[in-house]
Formats: C-alpha cells, structure tokens, sequence
C-alpha cells in the first residue's frame, strides 16, 4: 500500500501544480487578447494541461478512496478532521469543472474575467490545499 501512496501524492502535485498553472494560462490569455497580440497557442496549452490535470485529478480521487476503504478495513478511526478535508476535496474539484467552464468560454471566444479577477481566482485552490494538508498532517479534531 505504501507504493499507492506514492502514486497518489504525485498524482496530487501534478494536479495542484495544473490547477495553480491553468488560471495563469487565462491571465496571460486575457491580457494578450486586451494587447492585440496572437493567443491561440495560449488557448492549446489551457486545452491540453486541463485534460492532463484532470487525469490526475481522477488518479488522485481513485487512490485516495482506495486508501481511505484500505484503512478502514484495518480499523483506523477517523475523526472531524476527515471530513473537514473531504470538503476541501469537494471545493477543489468544484474549482477544477470552474476552470473547465473557463476553458470553454475561452474556446467559444467567449469574454473571460479580468486579469486582476483571475489573479485573484488563482490563490483559492492554495487556500483549500492548506486546509486539506493541515487536516491531514495535524488530525486537530
């Protein structure tokens, strides 16, 4: 189980650093439409790095309930702190599908947020990977 943990903790920094990357990918699209400049290339790099952070997403979330039924069957008890950090795992995959809606405005042409907004859209998931990592590492409840 060991070598599942490992898969399933790269799994989850692959997803993180595209969840992190994809919502600059937008600024840098936003900002180099406003300028004129040409951002199709822009466009297939958030296509392909969401389809990439997705699979792992899905890797992450097929490992992580294996390990979660694993340890219940060896007969760990859980606390609050579980689902404190499954409801960080449900708001980073709601971010995750808000980044897929943002992606498919970008495809239709679409007018996205303003760079300022997309920013600031950008420093949520660390917010909820704090709260996620702090559940787990502390347990506090």
């Amino acid at each position: 189980m060991l070598y599942l943990k490992v898969f399933h903790i790269v799994a989850i920094i692959s997803w993180m650093a595209g969840i992190f990357y994809l919502p600059r990918i937008y600024v840098h699209y936003v900002e180099g439409q406003t300028a004129g400049e040409d951002v199709r290339r822009l466009a297939i790099m958030a296509r392909k790095l969401y389809h990439f952070t997705s699979g792992m997403a899905v890797f992450s979330l097929l490992s992580g309930a294996w390990l979660w039924n694993w340890q219940s069957r060896l007969g760990f008890v859980f606390g609050g702190w579980i689902h404190v950090k499954l409801l960080g795992v449900a708001a980073l995959i709601a971010y995750h599908i808000s980044m897929r809606v943002l992606l498919k405005r970008l495809q239709r042409g679409a007018a996205l947020p303003a760079s300022t907004t997309l920013r600031w859209y950008n420093e949520l998931p660390l917010a909820m990977l704090v709260v996620i990592v702090w559940m787990v590492v502390l347990k506090p409840f």
